[in-house]
């Protein structure tokens, strides 16, 4: 038998309204394997009126806020991720494995059961205070969603950016969400002084897939419209096509780039789909349950961009994928963003000289937070 032929179910999960995971996989680091199985108890009927997941938001009190990293292939070295778990729920989310570490499912888990690092903005104020901090520019929210829907009643997004605005540190943010434009009073004038920029994940302009891909994220629409927000506000703003799915999200490619340059867009950039650890066997049942006539296809293609295999996580090739059809990708992309007059300017350098350090009486008392 081939290595991949019975990879996806002969009978799919049901999809859960307003979910991307159609499964709750075991995370890797789980000892005892359970299994779901239908002992034809329950009718049909009934688990069809079966109420939605309810998402359960637990209060996290973290030891430290900001995690640095040294990839090649990433183009920022320090960020600020306030949540765990994401309720966007986008089923190709690369951050889903992190939820193993809890010891929860990478599955639904993810996204219905959220961490809120509570002390976020106290942690980040200390970190600036130190006097050996070099302030560098801070990624806010790419592991998971800082704008997602949570955040519009904690605001500990908004209170983070409240002390980079303050003290003038750098940052750059990344979102699917327009809960952004509620934070324009601060970020315009920092983008007058050249310290902020932003990014919007555009994957697709079809709305029906954006729903069942990103359940829980802004429409296409509306994120075009945040767009423009951002861009008549005088901030820098790019879209980030991510991921580009084989025969899902690819054929959008040139008219997400398009809309989005019309909106004021000034840069792209895009993605390849990554399967790294449970997100591929999660991808593949949402294949089945949403696109079953093309799954074999799907990931076919993306075993040729990725030697033959799910992925492939070596730094030169985990982004663009290689071979004949990522060649063919990046050819397009290219010819669009020129033709498009993206990424002419050049955004990526932003301003560090306006940075002041908190003094010792605006930093948490550090003695105190060992009780």
């Amino acid at each position: 038998m081939d290595d991949h032929e019975a990879e996806f179910p002969i009978a799919p999960p049901s999809p859960l309204k307003g979910r991307g995971a159609v499964t709750n996989l075991q995370g890797r680091y789980e000892r005892d394997q359970r299994e779901v199985f239908d002992d034809g108890w329950v009718p049909e009927s009934e688990g069809d009126d079966s109420p939605s997941l309810k998402t359960q938001l637990f209060e996290e009190r973290a030891k430290s806020i900001l995690t640095r990293n040294a990839s090649p292939d990433i183009p920022f070295s320090v960020s600020l991720n306030p949540y765990r778990g994401c309720e966007h729920g986008c089923i190709y989310c690369f951050a889903r494995p992190t939820h193993s570490y809890l010891g929860l499912s990478p599955g639904l888990d993810f996204e219905s059961r959220l961490y809120a690092k509570i002390n976020a903005p106290e942690l980040l104020k200390r970190e600036l205070s130190k006097k050996g901090y070099a302030p560098e520019p801070i990624a806010l929210g790419v592991n998971t969603d800082a704008y997602q829907p949570v955040e519009r009643t904690l605001k500990l997004t908004r209170r983070v950016i409240e002390v980079l605005h303050d003290h003038g540190h750098p940052f750059a943010a990344i979102t699917k969400s327009s809960l952004i434009e509620r934070d324009i009073d601060l970020l315009a004038p920092m983008a007058e002084r050249g310290q902020v920029m932003a990014a919007v994940t555009i994957t697709t302009l079809d709305a029906e897939i954006a729903r069942t891909l990103e359940p829980r994220a802004a429409t296409p629409l509306r994120r075009l419209r945040t767009i423009r927000a951002l861009s008549e506000a005088g901030i820098p703003v790019g879209v980030s096509i991510a991921p580009v799915i084989p025969f899902v999200t690819e054929p959008d490619l040139e008219r997400v780039l398009e809309a989005c340059a019309q909106a004021g867009a000034t840069s792209a950039s895009y993605i390849v789909l990554r399967l790294p650890w449970e997100v591929a066997p999660l991808f593949k049942d949402w294949l089945a349950a949403h696109f079953p006539q093309r799954a074999e296809r799907v990931m076919a293609r993306v075993r040729d961009m990725r030697g033959g295999k799910d992925y492939d996580s070596s730094f030169a090739r985990r982004m663009k994928g290689e071979g004949a059809w990522a060649d063919l990708l990046k050819q397009r992309f290219d010819k669009a963003v020129k033709r498009l007059g993206l990424n002419a300017r050049r955004h990526g350098i932003l301003d560090m000289s306006h940075f002041k350090r908190p003094t010792v009486a605006e930093s948490p008392n550090r003695q105190l937070d060992l009780f």
